[in-house]
């Protein structure tokens, strides 16, 4: 053949060797100086960042001290970084004035990121029970997929050998009994202003649960209710809404009706026998004495709404 063609140039083995450690380098973990306006929230991420005084506190350690603990992070495909565990120290960076924080790198599914991200939180001292019910939620569904798939080893999860439910896992590695798990995923059910009401622990927590299970049109009924009356449901009048709901009766106005009987039956007065007996016939049991005092109570009521009428 000629030589009037082309060369073949070979690729020398340093450069296959180099361009290999190369790609290598770029796949293992490692910490990055990373701009914060870079950095995006996870989505749907269930735990609060609240500029309140631990945060204050943060804010100025960061400023004396630079971000400790790196965050971790994976790569999106717009070149943008998505936060799965650092949500608070990227807020008091910002808050600093700070640029950028140091934050490991890391290459992981979603069902990955999203285990990651709640174990990370979790280990917080204060937890609001929205918090939990929306991160037991992620990581229970999360560790449900991958014991459903055939190419993942995750340590964590990998019930799918050993026989053990997710659930049972989860509550192994969060110190919470089953039932207990559940609970608080039942508060996932609630709408936001009465969620809201049991993180303010004006819903106690066990009431909260039973009124999960009111749909939701029921639930804004509630709210209704219980704006105009400015009262809560205690965990007596949450299992007897509960009740009707399931029952397909609760309207508006057994809402109101359920709402105002503990209201009614909080006074609790007690008169000695011995003190009423001597304006009844011997022959009167206690319960027809109740039932004459409670006519004559509603007559002097009625009396008395005439007079101020008149007045």
């Amino acid at each position: 053949m000629s030589g009037s063609g082309k060369k073949l140039e070979l690729t020398s083995f340093d450069e296959i060797f180099n361009n290999e450690e190369t790609r290598r380098e770029e796949r293992l973990e490692r910490v990055q100086m990373i701009a914060v306006e870079e950095m995006d929230d996870f989505p749907n991420h269930p735990f609060k960042v609240c500029n309140d005084e631990k945060m204050q506190d943060t804010i100025e350690s960061i400023r004396e001290n630079g971000v400790l603990v790196p965050a971790i992070v994976r790569p999106k495909e717009n070149g943008r970084f998505e936060i799965v565990a650092g949500h608070r120290r990227r807020f008091a960076c910002a808050a600093a004035g700070i640029a950028e924080m140091p934050a490991i790198v890391r290459e992981m599914t979603d069902d990955e990121a999203i285990i990651i991200m709640v174990d990370s939180n979790l280990q917080r001292e204060t937890i609001l029970p929205s918090e939990k019910a929306f991160a037991y939620k992620m990581k229970l569904d999360a560790m449900k997929r991958q014991g459903k798939r055939t190419d993942l080893t995750c340590a964590q999860v990998g019930h799918k050998l050993a026989g053990t439910k997710s659930r049972d896992i989860l509550a192994e590695q969060v110190g919470e009994s089953k039932n207990q798990i559940q609970r608080y995923i039942r508060l996932t059910e609630l709408i936001p202003p009465i969620l809201e009401m049991v993180d303010e622990k004006e819903i106690s927590f066990n009431a909260g649960v039973e009124v999960s299970y009111l749909k939701k049109e029921e639930q804004e009924q509630l709210v209704e209710v219980m704006e105009y009356d400015e009262c809560v449901p205690s965990l007596s009048q949450a299992q007897r809404l509960k009740k009707s709901s399931a029952e397909n009766r609760l309207t508006k106005e057994v809402i109101a009706e359920i709402m105002s009987e503990d209201r009614a039956t909080d006074i609790k007065l007690t008169i000695g026998g011995s003190k009423i007996k001597k304006y009844f016939p011997k022959e009167y049991t206690p319960k027809q004495m109740e039932q004459v005092i409670l006519q004559l109570l509603d007559k002097w009521s009625r009396k008395r709404q005439q007079d101020e009428m008149q007045r």
